[in-house]
């Protein structure tokens, strides 16, 4: 309505560390402003979720720099706690329609830390690229990344060496970057610097990602405990021959925007 603006209700949630603002959509919403909202609620992204039919919605995704992401896997969870507590879909199982396709998720409506989410087919690069002193293996399919393994998680220098691999020049798109401690047979351990976030308590594709790397290279079987900054999560590969998440979703608190 010309330059009046909306007042629409939101809820911050948070998947292992990982915080967004979710908003009910159909919306439009620019980009400087998902970047305004992000920046003054303290989150990594922004996402909106809009009911397209029975059991069927979809998710759109902003990263906290108001830049568009294929697919957010924590946010996935995220939106599938608040299509069910907000009564867009029953309890159970549901579809979500991402920019990367239709992805299966489940939740039950009573524990939090159980929801599951298909988060992808990722596709592994043939060879792993060696970048300032480390070899990284490149992942595609559910967002970019690069994977890299080191003896200790806690002395990796994540916040130098994740924005010179976002940005760098081998990478025809920014990657986020993943540095992984194989911890036994079915554990790793995990730190991640996501592009336009920085690092970041977690990220849900860059769990499965650094997952599939290490069954690949026979460190680890599915199913996969991963242990991130902001929490655990558990991964294993479908029927589908999909990665999929089991995780929680919490919610933190609510407020309003002006859109």
């Amino acid at each position: 309505v010309g330059e009046l603006m909306m007042k629409v209700n939101f809820v911050k949630m948070d998947g292992l560390g990982n915080t967004f603002i979710v908003l009910k959509g159909p919306l439009t919403i620019t980009n400087e402003k998902v970047q305004k909202y992000c920046h003054e609620n303290c989150t990594d992204g922004l996402l909106v979720v809009t009911l397209l039919g029975t059991n069927l919605i979809e998710m759109k995704y902003w990263n906290a720099d108001g830049s568009v992401a294929e697919m957010c896997g924590n946010g996935l969870r995220c939106v599938a706690r608040f299509a069910v507590e907000n009564g867009l879909v029953s309890p159970g199982k549901f579809e979500v329609k991402t920019d990367i396709g239709l992805l299966k998720v489940a939740w039950s409506g009573k524990d939090s830390d159980d929801i599951e989410a298909q988060v992808g087919r990722v596709k592994l690069g043939s060879e792993p690229v060696g970048l300032y002193g480390l070899e990284f293996y490149t992942v595609t399919g559910c967002n970019n990344h690069a994977i890299t393994f080191v003896k200790d998680i806690n002395t990796v220098p994540v916040k130098t060496l994740g924005p010179k691999v976002e940005n760098d020049k081998y990478f025809r798109r920014k990657t986020n970057a993943e540095f992984v401690q194989v911890s036994g047979r079915h554990k790793i351990l995990l730190r991640t610097w996501e592009v336009g976030a920085g690092e970041t308590q977690a990220c849900g594709t860059g769990i499965v990602a650094a997952t599939a790397v290490s069954v690949a290279l026979k460190w680890v079987k599915y199913p996969v405990s991963v242990e991130a900054l902001g929490g655990k999560a558990k991964v294993w590969l479908d029927d589908d021959n999909y990665l999929r998440m089991l995780g929680p979703a919490k919610n933190v608190n609510t407020g309003e925007l002006r859109i």
